[in-house]
């Protein structure tokens, strides 16, 4: 394509408290070699550390890089600012703790245009660098962790029901009111939803890949999956044809491994022995995490495979519980 015929692109992101990884991100943006004009919005929120100080020496630097505040802090409501700050028909959404892989905004914009889509993405490729943060990246892409998502594992190209951040055509933002600001998780997913439900197309393309930095401790993880269950559950109650299997098993889990050890217990406290058969439970589900970690993370360093198991049981039990326990008040709905 001439060089004159590229479409300018607009990349938002929503950032706060990202010290540790803004540059890197920022920068992984800037050296696309995107062959069109090229903007960054960086959608700010009030940060405990050093992210504002960073953003403003990155603007400094490079006249591309613009700042808007998000006074909320959350996701939803950074992403619709910066996309009303940006100038350009095409939305790039990347995180402040993601990377974008070479050459990613070109082919984001060729899939665009080949496919016809309203949003495009790819592969959420977990990357860690610490022991814990490799079990969490391994985790991330192994059914055993996450299940059979297309992009955490990679698939084929083709319709999908969401994609990992996304490039998206302003008009489909608009056609369908942008960002629900009350999701503040899984706004993504929700979004796309409304998307497909008004005739869009959701595409993803494994050529497209971003690397994605996890969580680095496991309180940390705990805590985002107990959240993430939470609004998996908001997600249901607004759309309960969107649950399915993947979904439910993590609290279900959660409901059949309790009651299995209240059984338990009450067997060996009364003495009715076929009551200790609800140990059973707990005991399989152990030793599925057990082999199963075993076998996804082999090719791990040995204190990153020591991590797994207590990893994805972290990620199971917490999403699960989170998913029962739902949130405290109902969101208003836009």
């Amino acid at each position: 394509m001439p060089l004159s015929q590229w479409p300018p692109v607009s990349v938002v992101m929503p950032v706060l408290n990202e010290e540790r990884h803004l540059e890197e991100a920022v920068g992984r943006v800037l050296d696309q070699n995107y062959p069109g004009e090229l903007e960054v919005v960086l959608a700010i929120g009030p940060s405990k550390d050093r992210t504002q100080e960073i953003a403003d020496k990155l603007a400094d630097r490079d006249r591309r890089i613009s700042i808007v505040e998000n006074p909320t802090g959350k996701t939803p409501a950074a992403l619709n600012v910066g996309i009303a700050h940006a100038r350009h028909d095409i939305l790039v959404r990347v995180d402040g703790h993601g990377a974008l892989t070479d050459g990613y905004i070109t082919r984001a914009v060729e899939v665009l245009d080949e496919s016809g889509a309203d949003n495009v993405g790819g592969v959420m490729a977990a990357e860690g660098r610490t022991p814990t943060e490799m079990a969490v990246a391994c985790a991330y892409r192994s059914r055993l962790g996450l299940g059979a998502s297309t992009f955490h594992q990679g698939g084929k190209a083709g319709p999908a029901d969401t994609v990992y951040l996304g490039v998206f055509r302003r008009a489909a933002l608009e056609r369908v009111g942008g960002f629900d600001e009350t999701m503040h998780r899984a706004q993504d997913w929700e979004l796309n939803y409304r998307i497909r439900k008004t005739g869009g197309l959701i595409w993803f393309s494994p050529d497209l890949s971003v690397t994605y930095r996890p969580r680095s401790s496991l309180s940390a993880v705990a805590k985002q999956f107990f959240h993430t269950g939470q609004w998996r559950r908001e997600v249901v109650r607004r759309h309960p044809e969107t649950a399915n299997k993947r979904y439910l098993a993590p609290p279900l889990a959660v409901i059949g491994i309790t009651l299995g050890t209240l059984l338990g217990i009450v067997g060996l406290l009364t003495g009715i022995a076929w009551l200790d058969l609800g140990f059973l439970a707990p005991l399989g589900y152990a030793v599925l995490i057990l082999v199963g970690s075993t076998i996804e993370g082999r090719y791990l360093p040995w204190k990153a495979l020591a991590r797994m198991p207590m990893i994805v049981m972290t990620m199971h039990m917490s999403w699960g519980l989170g998913f029962l326990v739902g949130l405290r008040e109902k969101p208003r709905t836009v």
